[in-house]
């Protein structure tokens, strides 16, 4: 992280016009920096953490307060007829709630508890565990999207040099039509012999051919160019230039298939997640389960209330709502159960479970056939480079030879475009087949859980 870091000061304090030189491995550093996908994988990680933070807490004490500040009557006098504290002999109680004779008071309440759970019998536990299980599963769409981040610098900064090389090919061949053509149409005019204007016109169309591809060429040098300053961070106004001069192999891995195999097994995250993802399911129902079981817990709860315009009420027998202090321990069960919807939610998880288990079968089956496909594709595509490259360099000495022939004027003009036309065939397959092969060994790292 140290050298990002310091590539990072060294862009942030240059001027907006600065230039950029970067190697593949400083690329890929800046973009699994800079990338806005692997900062949403990792807040989603962050999410899961919350989960299980809440899940913890659901373990710890539960405070509740509740408080109101109202109106009530105002009462005045005892609990007997016309307010008498005290009655001798066959005495009524008082029935002047409604009436307003002593005003309003006003009646403040305030009510608390706080609880802790004893034992949820496997509930809160199942959720726990299921949450601990979705971090692991996040964690590792952190690591499979900077893989993807990876190869997509990769393809961005080999497709540059490929799109670059092919470029420097069309105008190389451009100068030799055009230098043939300028031969050409001296000769005609100096009526020598040594061309028809045929040949002027083959040429011609040779040039129309070469600008096409050409033109091609530097859309695909300039749409690379801005995937890498996209994917790296870097402003578009600041120019990079990239170490490597020309495409060029990278090196053939020289382990066997069965080695990469062995590799994906060990190293893939979706292996981690899905044996993450199936201890999360089984959690879950253990926890839906569980969710028909009652809580017990324990804690003390109390209230108070106040209203100075009431005279206090104080027999033992009446709960006066409107002047007391009460607080008390407490142990108690909550249990509530939903007959129908529970079964069906347990039901649910097991499906996903099931679901889960079927694709970790598939995974282990075809994450296999993954790197089998990519370690054939960088066989296949190390053996047709070296070819390629071969002809390339017959093409090469035939349109060299053909151009010197027909400078001597002993070679038609539909020669050398038969000539010019093999080379740069043979020579942009060789490119892409290049880029290809490096393409093909950073996803060989890739499917096999190894970053190089």
């Amino acid at each position: 992280m140290k050298k990002v870091y310091a590539i990072l000061l060294a862009l942030w304090i240059l001027p907006a016009s600065a230039e950029v030189t970067l190697n593949l491995d400083q690329a890929v550093d800046l973009a699994l920096a800079a990338d806005p996908r692997i900062d949403e994988k990792r807040a989603y990680v962050r999410k899961a953490q919350a989960l299980l933070q809440e899940a913890d807490g659901s373990g710890g004490l539960r405070f509740a307060i509740d408080s109101y500040l109202a109106i009530t009557t105002g009462v005045d006098g005892g609990f007997y007829q016309n307010g008498q504290e005290s009655c001798n002999g066959d005495c009524t109680p008082r029935d002047d709630e409604y009436d307003f004779n002593d005003g309003f008071s006003p009646w403040a309440t305030f009510t608390f508890s706080i609880i802790k759970p004893l034992t949820t019998f496997g509930q809160l536990e199942g959720y726990q565990d299921a949450a601990r299980n979705n971090i692991v599963v996040k964690q590792q769409d952190i690591i499979l999207q900077q893989q993807a981040t990876r190869l997509d610098v990769v393809k961005a900064y080999y497709g540059f040099l490929a799109a670059q090389d092919g470029r420097y090919l069309m105008q190389d061949t451009l100068k030799r039509l055009n230098g043939a053509l300028d031969l050409v149409k001296g000769w005609l005019e100096d009526d020598n012999g040594k061309a028809k204007l045929s040949d002027q016109y083959a040429l011609e169309a040779g040039v129309g051919l070469v600008k096409r591809y050409l033109a091609e060429a530097r859309a695909l040098e300039e749409i690379a160019m801005e995937g890498l300053k996209l994917l790296t961070g870097i402003k578009r106004s600041e120019t990079i230039h990239l170490e490597d001069r020309r495409l060029r192999a990278t090196a053939l891995p020289d382990k066997t298939l069965d080695e990469w195999v062995e590799l994906a097994l060990q190293n893939r995250p979706e292996f981690k997640q899905v044996e993450a993802g199936m201890a999360a399911r089984r959690a879950l129902i253990k926890a839906h389960k569980a969710s028909s079981k009652p809580v017990i817990f324990a804690g003390v709860a109390g209230s108070a209330a106040y209203a100075p315009g009431r005279d206090r009420l104080d027999n033992p027998h009446i709960f006066d709502p409107f002047n007391h202090v009460a607080a008390s321990p407490l142990i108690g069960l909550r249990w509530q159960w939903e007959a129908d919807a529970q079964p069906a939610r347990v039901a649910q998880q097991q499906a996903e479970l099931e679901a889960l288990l079927s694709k970790a079968s598939f995974a282990r089956k075809g994450i296999p056939f993954q790197v089998a496909e990519q370690y054939h594709q960088v066989q296949s595509k190390n053996e047709a480079m070296q070819a390629m490259k071969d002809s390339a360099q017959a093409a090469r000495r035939w349109m060299i030879v053909s151009y010197a022939d027909f400078e001597a004027g002993l070679e038609e003009a539909e020669k050398i475009l038969t000539a010019m036309q093999a080379y740069v065939l043979a020579y942009a397959d060789y490119l892409k087949t290049v880029n290809e092969f490096n393409n093909h060994v950073a996803r060989l790292n890739s499917v096999s859980g190894v970053n190089p």
